[in-house]
């Protein structure tokens, strides 16, 4: 895992004569990403830089040192990532002169042989990197097919910037710093700002399984081919599910396989490496496969709260107690879960309000004091109908007409006389009575949600509402724009797709690479750690989708078949619990300890640009604070938001 950042400039765009201060500059921004090395590439004659941070995982000499050229001098990389079947590549190059064991190198001796697009297609992995060819004088920029790593890039002042992270892109001198408006609309629906977009103007991401091509001669007209095409694939897949003819068990002991493959290869590395473990069905699995296939003990690692409602710890004990592990858990006090938001809120590039952030960075850095690299069960969700959304919002589109208008009719009633902190106290009591699979946990939060969404006509209007933050309060932010700009496509390609499968499909283009991979890549990053997520692997997610929906959900069980395969390995007693997610009460904490900060970025003085609906925000508050509403998801949204905003000077 490392951090890459550059620029072309083939025009000579004037610039500070040290062209490769501007480079060590711009690795600078980055260095937590890579904190063994740094290296930089600079051709001036054609306007290229490359610079590269290293967190060494294979090949820890310097024969692993990036920027790295290839053998005959043609090619250039600046790699941020792995490639797990890199072995097998070499394999087939059928030459046995490398001078490294890096799979950077076994990359660059692909480029030469077969191409740097069919090169890239053959590759099992995650990544993000630069290339330059020579030869052709072009740059080339891709990204891993699911978007586990970020790539940035952009003109700006007339020249091309690139990075793992926008800070990188900042650094540099030609840096216009201006925002991108759309950006901040769609970052108050969704909490993250989506793809193809940065929060600054004329910076995007690249899209996950793209190839960007741009050369001297046609600068200012980037070339953007996709060499694997998830929305192609799940189309594919789902059309050929009627064709899907095997037994239950056959299909478990071929999953069985291919995950365990998977989790085989990504334990591929020249230092320690262990996984995150919080008891639930998608990491007890993937610590399951580890240790199956292990001599050694695992590392597993797992937080603890110390507040009724979000601590998994003692499941993960459970489960890491029966597998066997080699597991460390670290209660963690409020006073500690507090002081770290200063330092989450200045980890992202961009404003990010997922609060699993916290507890997050906080897993990171309890791991990465004893391993360098951590298997995580990220994807399970999305690619076997795992969200609890997925269930019942199929009821909620079946409901009849009559009913829906009478839940709407008596909605802002019952609003009024019970609050959802009342309906959540009802059902505690409630669920001491009721076995653990049947406990309903913060009962009157989903209720509410339930009464903003019963009216939707469709599973897109309702996939939208259910994601949205602000999505009854459009008047938030002065702007016209509207996030159905960013989803008309995939609509459009989804509507042969039943109900549950557009769903995971909305998630997995969306919510799963830019708020999830995002999330998770920052957080362990900041601390020098690499992640790897094994249901991620390509062939993984090829097979999921030619999959029938009974294989994923099956009655009211979810995640049908990664069950099957868990319960081989972990009694079912130690699994089957309400799902319960990854998160901190923010809904308390913004009445409490964070009331002061809180309130100093609400009604501070009165937005010079009137970017925002002041009124708004403000009785957004007074309903969170006198408890009639629990208002805690839009009120961190608008609250980070507006704390990165006055950092970076807006």
């Amino acid at each position: 895992m490392c951090g890459i950042a550059g620029f072309f400039n083939p025009k000579h765009i004037t610039l500070p004569s040290d062209w490769n201060s501007i480079l060590l500059k711009m690795g600078e921004a980055i260095k937590l990403r890579g904190p063994d090395s740094f290296g930089t590439y600079l051709e001036k004659q054609d306007g290229i830089g490359f610079s590269h941070r290293r967190l060494a995982i294979l090949d820890l000499s310097p024969l692993g040192h990036q920027p790295m050229t290839s053998s005959t001098g043609r090619f250039i990389i600046c790699f941020n990532g792995e490639i797990y079947n890199h072995l097998d590549i070499r394999a087939d190059l059928n030459r046995s002169n490398f001078k490294s064991s890096s799979d950077t190198e076994t990359l660059l001796e692909a480029f030469e042989a077969w191409g740097i697009e069919e090169t890239i297609k053959k590759t099992v992995g995650m990544f993000a990197i630069a290339i330059w060819d020579q030869k052709e004088k072009k740059l080339f920029l891709t990204r891993d097919r699911l978007g586990e790593k970020p790539l940035y890039y952009g003109y700006q002042s007339g020249i091309f910037l690139f990075g793992s992270e926008v800070s990188a892109i900042t650094s540099h001198p030609s840096f216009e710093n201006k925002l991108e408006e759309d950006a901040i609309s769609s970052y108050l629906q969704l909490g993250y700002v989506p793809q193809p977009l940065s929060i600054y103007k004329g910076i995007k991401k690249l899209s996950p399984g793209e190839l960007l091509e741009l050369s001297s001669k046609t600068f200012f007209n980037e070339k953007i081919k996709k060499y694997w095409d998830f929305s192609s694939v799940a189309i594919h897949g789902y059309t050929r599910q009627s064709e899907f003819n095997m037994s239950d068990k056959e299909v478990i002991e071929d999953f069985e396989k291919l995950l365990f493959k998977s989790v085989k290869m990504q334990q591929l590395s020249d230092v320690p490496l262990g996984a995150f473990l919080s008891g639930g069905i998608d990491s007890s699995l993937i610590v399951s496969a580890m240790q199956y296939q292990s001599t050694n003990k695992i590392k597993t690692f797992t937080i603890g709260f110390n507040q009724e409602g979000y601590d998994e710890a003692k499941h993960a004990k459970l489960v890491a107690k029966h597998l066997g592990t080699e597991h460390t858990e670290l209660y963690l006090d409020e006073s500690t879960l507090l002081n770290t938001i200063p330092k989450i809120l200045d980890i992202y590039c961009e404003p990010h309000s997922n609060a699993s952030s916290i507890p997050t960075y906080l897993l990171s850095e309890l791991t990465r004091k004893y391993v360098t690299v951590s298997l995580s069960g990220d994807g399970g969700d999305e690619l076997f109908c795992g969200y609890n959304r997925y269930r019942w919002s199929k009821k909620i589109l079946g409901l009849p007409v009559i009913t829906k208008k009478t839940i709407s009719a008596t909605n802002s009633i019952f609003s009024t006389i019970s609050s959802p902190k009342i309906i959540n106290g009802i059902f505690k009591v409630l669920n001491t009575a009721l076995p653990s699979s049947k406990k309903i946990n913060l009962a009157g939060d989903k209720f509410h949600k339930l009464a903003s969404v019963i009216n939707s006509k469709n599973s897109f209007e309702l996939y939208l509402k259910l994601i949205s933050t602000w999505n009854e309060d459009r008047n938030i932010y002065k702007s016209d724009f509207s996030i159905h700009h960013f989803f008309k496509t995939v609509l459009e390609e989804s509507k042969s797709l039943d109900h549950e499968h557009q769903l995971m499909f909305f998630d997995t283009l969306n919510y799963l690479p830019e708020d999830l991979l995002a999330k998770v890549d920052r957080a362990a990053m900041a601390v020098s750690l690499e992640t790897r997520v094994p249901l991620l692997d390509h062939r993984i997610v090829e097979y999921a989708w030619k999959l029938p929906l009974e294989y994923k959900i099956r009655g009211s069980e979810t995640k049908w078949l990664l069950r099957q395969i868990l319960y081989k390995y972990v009694p079912k007693n130690l699994i089957e619990r309400p799902k319960m997610g990854f998160s901190v009460p923010m809904d308390s904490w913004l009445r409490g300890p964070l009331k002061e900060w809180a309130e100093n970025l609400i009604f501070q003085e009165k937005d010079s640009n009137g970017r925002f609906s002041e009124k708004l925000i403000k009785k957004t508050w007074q309903e969170h604070l006198s408890g009639s509403h629990n208002h805690h998801t839009k009120l961190w949204n608008i609250l980070v938001l507006k704390d990165w905003l006055i950092k970076k000077g807006f």
